[in-house]
């Protein structure tokens, strides 16, 4: 059983309410199977908690009710499995190139029961046209100037993308900036989030894309 402190519990219960348990058999996964399989890091396992999942479900308060929303590059299901339990309402599409993970969250998804989220095995810039999502997520998947085409065209012209990065997400905002224009992308902002619930809240890099229709 992956101990979990006071403080996270805390948190932990004001995120996921009364799908706790849920959160807690997901943490359980990635402690075992998931670091069995490298998904996680053996080290990573006493951080679980704070350092990836609360760290991810946080930004279910940045995604709109009944929003369909598609988690690129999900590896081990962060932020996309935090997101499927936190909030039954949204739709997730999990995109992950690696077979040996997706069998892994397909594994959880089903010993969960979450019935808001498909597993696909394919890559973020081959999905466009299979999936048109309201929000794109994705953690620790690529600089923001290579991350805004794997994301954006997953919008299919209107939408938003909410990734999760570090201290240097302005640096990445500003080396990013023409990609992001050319790609549709209206306004780009750093969010942090959760600082009422988190010993480290997170740094999330905002993308509103509103791409003009083309006039015949």
């Amino acid at each position: 059983m992956v101990e979990i402190t006071a403080a996270e519990l805390k948190a932990a219960e004001a995120i996921f309410g009364d799908r706790l348990e849920l959160a807690k058999r997901y943490v359980e996964h990635l402690a075992t199977s998931g670091t069995e399989r490298g998904l996680i890091g053996p080290r990573e396992v006493p951080r679980l908690w704070s350092r990836h999942v609360l760290n991810c479900a946080v930004i279910e308060r940045e995604i709109a009710q009944g929003s369909h929303v598609a988690d690129v590059g999900s590896g081990a299901g962060l932020p996309g499995l935090c997101l499927a339990i936190a909030r039954p309402d949204l739709e997730l599409t999990l995109i992950e190139p690696l077979e040996r993970r997706v069998i892994w969250l397909q594994e959880v998804v089903d010993d969960l029961g979450l019935d808001n989220v498909t597993v696909m095995r394919t890559r973020a810039e081959l999905a466009v046209g299979q999936v048109t999502a309201d929000v794109v997520t994705a953690r620790a998947v690529s600089a923001l100037s290579n991350l805004a085409g794997l994301t954006i065209p997953l919008l299919g012209g209107t939408g938003e993308v909410v990734a999760i990065k570090g201290r240097s997400a302005g640096e990445e905002i500003e080396k990013a900036a023409k990609a992001i224009r050319k790609l549709g992308g209206v306004e780009t902002s750093v969010v942090v989030v959760g600082e009422d619930l988190l010993e480290e809240p997170t740094t999330v890099v905002r993308i509103v894309v509103n791409k003009p229709r083309k006039i015949a």
